[in-house]
């Protein structure tokens, strides 16, 4: 296979992902296809839709707001990982695709302060795990002592927990993944710069800030396929955030901020938290698999785009950094409610209908 960049230029990453063409599947449809269990989601894609300019609006509006804290976050994983892994390049494996925005950055840091580093797209899928060929492909190339693997955020862990579960079948790999995120309110990474759910801008536009990507699709010969989204080349800006937060960084001041390299006590205290705030929502909302419920203002947003959503939550409807996830779901008929601090680390979540 070609080196394939998706959008990005070819120093940036390099995706071990198999270009395809498929038949897009209708939202409702493929919700009904998942939760009948006839399908599962990862068969199927629906046609990501264009972005309205009131989105766009919100997503520029969230990159003005949150850029100097990005690029000051992501420095700061950056000088963590240069000092973890000391004469080692680092090698980011990064989720596709909400890892590969994050990935980007803190390999053009690593490259910045003199740290050799490479940089991988690789598809991982809940209940069939991380793309075998593509591991295998690193592996060969670079060993394991240096993997690190890069999702955005963490949501309620189960893309952590697959992660985990993958890893312990391969040689290598330590118990506890060394998974690096933006933001961890669960409390399931390795290395984190907050604990806070925040507005993160690449959580909140899809592919035209991940390389014109589209989620990965399952295959069990190959590398996992993804579709390129060339009907959203007009809005692609993958390389221009990405040019953004690198400038900014000229402006970071880093000396008195570290990030939070697996805290225990802290975490667990995370993980009791999520867990108790997803039992409550499935109780409150009769929720038979908690597979429905998307927490965190990224997943929450990213699930009214792509999914039928039944509820939206949210902390405090006037809170600036649901905006974008309060106008989707009032566009969609979706009354959004307040539950305050019974979401405990959450400042939003959506709910999946139930379609069966």
């Amino acid at each position: 296979m070609n080196k394939f960049s998706g959008s990005y230029s070819f120093n940036d990453v390099e995706f071990l992902l198999n270009p395809i063409e498929m038949k897009m599947t209708p939202v409702e449809e493929k919700e009904t296809l998942i939760q009948s269990g006839a399908a599962h989601y990862s068969d199927m894609l629906s046609q990501e839709p264009e972005p309205s300019e009131e989105h766009l609006f919100i997503f520029n509006k969230a990159t003005e707001t949150g850029a100097q804290r990005l690029a000051n976050e992501v420095l700061m994983l950056a000088k963590a990982l240069s000092k973890e892994y000391v004469n080692k390049p680092v090698v980011l494996v990064s989720l596709v695709r909400a890892g590969v925005p994050l990935g980007v950055l803190i390999h053009r840091a690593l490259k910045d302060i003199g740290h050799e580093s490479y940089h991988y797209g690789v598809s991982i899928i809940r209940d069939r795990g991380i793309d075998d060929k593509a591991m295998r492909v690193i592996e060969e190339r670079h060993g394991t002592d240096s993997i690190v693997f890069v999702d955005g955020w963490t949501g309620k862990g189960a893309i952590t927990r697959q992660l985990t579960e993958s890893l312990a079948e391969r040689k290598g790999y330590p118990a506890k993944p060394n998974l690096v995120v933006l933001a961890d309110p669960c409390g399931m990474a390795w290395l984190s710069a907050s604990y806070e759910d925040w507005l993160i801008p690449f959580g909140i536009l899809g592919a035209p800030v991940s390389g014109l990507v589209s989620r990965s699709v399952w295959s069990s010969e190959d590398y996992h396929g993804c579709v390129l989204c060339n009907h959203l080349e007009a809005y692609d800006c993958s390389e221009q955030f990405a040019d953004k937060i690198h400038e900014l960084q000229n402006n970071c001041d880093v000396i008195n901020n570290s990030p939070l390299i697996c805290n225990n006590e802290m975490n667990e205290e995370l993980q009791q938290l999520s867990t108790n705030v997803i039992n409550f929502l499935k109780e409150r909302y009769q929720v038979d698999k908690i597979n429905r419920i998307k927490p965190g203002i990224a997943e929450a947003t990213r699930a009214v785009l792509r999914r039928v959503p039944d509820h939206v939550l949210v902390r405090n409807k006037d809170d600036q950094d649901v905006q974008l996830l309060v106008m989707l779901a009032e566009r969609k008929g979706i009354v959004v409610e307040e539950l305050g601090q019974a979401l405990g680390q959450y400042r939003a979540a959506t709910i999946i209908k139930k379609v069966l």
